[in-house]
Order: structure tokens, then C-alpha cells, then sequence
């Protein structure tokens, strides 16, 4: 059966290092980290991923002050996704108009900070905010989007830890494919930086970063790699139904072309990497491709000492019988890990491969981790290639969810 054809056509985001794709790319190309420092309550300073991006410019003041964190990254990207659309919003049906927010947590930032300010006050409820129940809960990215643009479609959120930047946009695929919108907002946001708990919780697994140079303290496949650095930021694109961007002549930045979503059942943290390699394979069917389609694979890889392994053996499993090695690099070594919004940046920084065969590195490789060496690896520098039709996005999450999202280039 024939399927409806879904591309992406615009795109908005805020990263550590950059706040619009010409400056993340730009960065991407030329080694410019995102990661600096901050303050963590109880804990002191550790490396992290900030953005600064201009909340007022999409927001009142008013709207900041009673929203949230993610609230604010999330109407940031998706005006940014839909400026760059060309998309006139006032003129949709705004009912057919749905708004997909993978997410990692949420509500951690505010009731972290509530408490602590209460505490402050002998834990004296009339010092609690009314605004806290809207702020936390777990639909209220997407909400706090629905109520800044006004749109009246399905708009919620999609927990699925640190793979749901892909699962983002894999549901909007499915609902446009559905009918059941026209026009899908999608992606992936997070606001982790700003807990204490998040901290606490990779420290005491020992999967937290540490490096007298925040820049270099992701270091995925590294030899001295010691974990994950945590980062905030946000990735929004706008999806359509292939007819109707082109019947409004919009630009296309490539197509959906196959996914995967699978678990591991295993483990509530380490993954699985049979079942890893399995999510990648059924994607490559899904999307009716072989290993040898594909150009770019983007690896989820977070800089700890098992979990890059263990995703390197899926990926050499997953193309063993490839001919020739695909281009094979992370983006999480420039900005951390952004957690819920990783996939949908980590594809962003891929996309603009298409048009200038250009393939960004992983940085901070010193020493190659031999465990880690497979076929293909782009380390430091950034790799020229002859092709460029199809990328795939690897995207994992605690307890075991595992997506694989392909992009390929459009060709009508």
C-alpha cells in the first residue's frame, strides 16, 4: 500500500552553541563547543549546557514569569520553526494544527526551585505559588505552545526519556498520516540544567562529567571519557503531508523516510545493545532501505564508559554487511546531552549535509577507545563526502526505549 509521504519544512532550535541551524551548523564544522559551567544548589560548579536564547522576543514578560523553562524553549523553536516555514499560522484551520513535545522529565526545575523557596519561609503555604500545578504538569511544554500561538489542535507531550526528540517527530509523522492534523509541530525540548536532582542522580551512578575544561568534558568515544554533561536546549520542526507543502511551494529541508521504536527489557539504565541493533534494522525495513542507503548515522553515544560501548557494537552489528563504512559521528561532544531534546538537535546539526556533503565531527577524541573503534568514525575534523541521501538518527532512553528515525534527501 502506497504511503502518504511526510517532509520536514521548517525548523527552529536553541542548542549551547548556537540558536538558529547557520550558527549550530557553523559551529558544528568548525569545533566550537557550547558546553560552560554552572552553579549546581548543594553541589557547586559542573560543567553543563546553557542556551541563551531571547525569551522576550516570542514572549511577554508576564508569560516567562508564570510559565516554564521548557515552556519558553519550546515557543521559541516552534515560532522560530514556523517563521522559517513560511507558514502564515492566522490563515490554518488552527483545530488541525497539532503541537508533539518529546520530553525526558518535567516539573523537576519548578517544584525544586518551590520548594526550596518555601523552605525558605518555615514552609508557609501562603509562600507556595498557585502557579505551580499548570507549571508541572507533564503536558505543559506543548500547552504553554498551543496557548502562545493559539492553536486548538492536539498538543501534548511525549515522554520517552532521552529518546524522545525522535519520538517527536515519529508521532506527528503517524498523526499527519492519520489525518488527524494538516500541520504538525514537532520535536524535542529539555530544561535539565536547572535541577539539583538530575546532578545528584548522575553523580551517584558515577555517569556524571567532570574535566578542568568544560569544553572538553563530553568526550564521547574517548579513552578518558567519564560521562555524561548535562544540557538544556530545544528543537522544533514543522511537518506536512508532501502535497500540501508543495502545493504551497515550500522549501524541503529532506522526508521521513523510516523508524523504529523498540525496548529492551533488561535493565532500568544499561542498554541493550542486541536490542538497539534490532531498532536500527527494523527501521532500515520500515523505511524500505538497505545498510548500504545510508550516508550519516548520528549515534545517541553520551560519553559514558559503557553506554558508548555498547551502542558502538549495536551500530557494528546493525552494518556489518555494508560494503563500505557509512559516516559515523555525535553531536552531544559540542553540545552535552540535552536529554529530550538530543535527537531532534543531533538531527538538525546532520540535515544541511544534504546540500553541502559535508559530514560534522565528534571532538575531543584524544584516544580512541579500542572498544569504541568501528568502521566509519568522523573524529575531529570535518569529513567531505561524494554522497549524501539518507541519514540515520540514533536516540536512547532509560529503561530501555530505544528510537531509529531516517531522514533521506527529497526527490519528487
Amino acid at each position: 500500500m502506497k504511503q502518504t509521504r511526510i517532509v520536514i519544512t521548517g525548523l527552529g532550535l536553541t542548542a549551547p552553541n548556537g540558536n538558529n541551524l547557520a550558527e549550530f551548523r557553523h559551529n558544528l564544522l568548525n569545533g566550537v563547543s557550547g558546553i560552560t559551567t554552572t552553579e549546581v544548589r548543594y553541589m557547586g560548579k559542573w560543567p553543563a549546557g546553557l542556551c541563551k536564547f531571547d525569551p522576550y522576543k516570542h514572549q511577554k514578560k508576564k508569560d516567562v514569569r508564570i510559565g516554564t523553562r521548557a515552556g519558553s524553549i519550546s515557543i521559541y523553536c516552534a515560532r522560530e520553526a514556523i517563521a522559517d516555514s513560511g507558514i502564515a499560522l492566522d490563515t490554518r484551520d488552527k483545530s488541525m494544527v497539532g503541537v508533539y513535545l518529546g520530553i525526558t522529565e518535567h516539573g523537576n526545575v519548578e517544584t525544586e526551585n518551590e520548594v526550596y523557596n518555601i523552605s525558605q519561609f518555615n514552609y508557609d503555604t501562603k509562600f507556595w505559588t498557585h502557579h505551580h500545578n499548570p507549571r508541572t504538569v507533564a503536558n505543559s511544554p506543548a500547552g504553554e505552545v498551543s496557548l502562545n500561538l493559539g492553536t486548538t489542535g492536539p498538543a501534548y507531550t511525549i515522554g520517552a526519556a532521552c529518546a524522545a526528540g525522535n519520538m517527536g517527530l515519529i508521532h506527528a509523522a503517524q498523526m499527519l498520516r492519520l489525518g488527524e492534523v494538516d500541520l504538525a509541530i514537532a520535536g524535542g525540548v529539555s530544561e535539565s540544567p536547572q535541577t539539583f536532582g538530575i546532578f545528584a542522580g548522575f553523580k551517584s551512578q558515577n555517569a556524571l562529567a567532570s574535566h578542568a575544561d568544560p569544553t572538553k568534558a563530553s568526550r564521547p568515544f574517548d579513552k578518558a571519557r567519564n560521562g555524561i554533561v548535562i544540557s538544556e536546549g530545544g528543537c522544533i520542526y514543522t511537518l506536512e503531508r508532501l502535497e500540501d507543502a508543495l502545493a504551497r511551494g515550500a522549501k524541503i529541508y529532506g522526508e521521513i523516510a523510516g523508524y523504529c521504536v523498540n525496548s529492551d527489557a533488561t535493565d532500568y539504565v544499561l542498554p541493550n545493545p542486541e536490542r538497539q541493533a534490532q531498532c536500527v534494522e527494523k527501521a532500515l525495513l520500515n523505511a524500505r532501505m538497505t545498510v548500504d542507503d545510508i550516508d550519516i548515522v548520528n549515534t545517541h553515544a553520551t560519553s559514558t564508559p559503557q553506554g558508548d560501548i555498547q551502542e558502538c557494537h549495536a551500530i557494528a552489528a546493525a552494518f556489518s554487511k555494508r560494503k563500505e563504512p557509512a559516516a559515523i559521528n555525535n553531536t552531544k561532544s559540542f553540545i552535552g546531552h540535552c536529554m529530550g531534546a538530543a535527537g531532534a538537535l543531533e538531527l538538525a546539526g546532520n540535515l544541511p549535509s544534504f546540500d553541502d556533503l559535508v559530514v560534522h565531527p565528534t571532538i575531543n577524541v584524544d584516544e580512541l577507545d579500542p572498544q569504541c573503534d568501528i568502521p566509519g568514525l568522523v573524529i575531529n575534523q570535518p569529513r567531505s563526502v561524494k554522497r549524501v541521501d539518507a541519514i540515520l538518527n540514533n536516540s536512547f532512553g532509560m529503561l530501555g526505549i530505544n528510537s531509529t528515525l531516517i531522514i533521506k534527501r527529497f526527490r519528487s
